[in-house]
């Protein structure tokens, strides 16, 4: 048993229990926004925690593109000069969580007061639209960077509102109106499936009526 200068080793137990407590403290309130992630990063490590944990399987969509130059100013590294899209992407993200099929977009706005629909594009709500008709788990993550906030809003909300007539934002109240206000976190970063959890929970109560 080693005894140091201060006192017994039971004081120096205390001292570090008291450390890890305090560092434990500080994971429980990390805010990964303040580390320079935007909210793409943040899904990211979420899918990849997810993944880990065996909890739900979520990719991000590559993106397909044709390339068509490319220079070659070393023999072991490529440049890409000229490159097209094949087309159009659809969504940011899918993959399946407890048998559901997952689709959805990232969005986030340095807005304070209102979200623009203009950040979606007509494809995109089309192809939500066909993922709903088939059952799926459709919604957007959005991040209003400003605020350090960030919803889960599903996506009938967000093409009811694309399409109507006028329209060219969502005020914060609709989207807090509307949505599940999800926090940033350690791990995972941005816990988005609790607010699945609450999809799914309310299509069980829908359908078994």
């Amino acid at each position: 048993m080693v005894k140091y200068p201060t006192g017994s080793s039971a004081a120096f137990r205390k001292l570090n229990y008291n450390y890890q407590a305090k560092h434990q403290r500080k994971h429980k309130n990390i805010n990964f926004s303040d580390r320079g992630m935007n909210l793409e990063q943040m899904i990211n490590e979420s899918n990849k925690y997810y993944r880990t944990k065996e909890i739900a399987v979520v990719h991000k969509k590559p993106t397909p593109v044709q390339i068509v130059k490319v220079d070659y100013p070393k023999r072991s590294r490529a440049v890409i000069k000229e490159a097209y899209f094949r087309q159009e992407s659809t969504t940011d993200y899918n993959g399946v969580y407890q048998g559901y099929y997952l689709d959805f977009e990232a969005k986030e706005t340095k807005n304070k007061t209102n979200f623009p629909l203009k950040n979606f594009h007509e494809h995109q709500i089309i192809h939500l639209a066909e993922c709903l008709k088939q059952k799926g788990i459709c919604f957007t993550i959005i991040g209003f960077t400003s605020l350090n906030r960030y919803f889960v809003t599903p996506a009938s909300a967000i093409i009811k509102a694309w399409w109507t007539k006028d329209k060219s934002s969502l005020t914060l109240k609709e989207v807090e109106d509307w949505s599940i206000e999800i926090k940033s976190g350690f791990q995972p970063t941005l816990p988005y499936l609790k607010a699945i959890d609450s999809f799914i929970s309310d299509r069980k109560i829908h359908d078994d009526k």
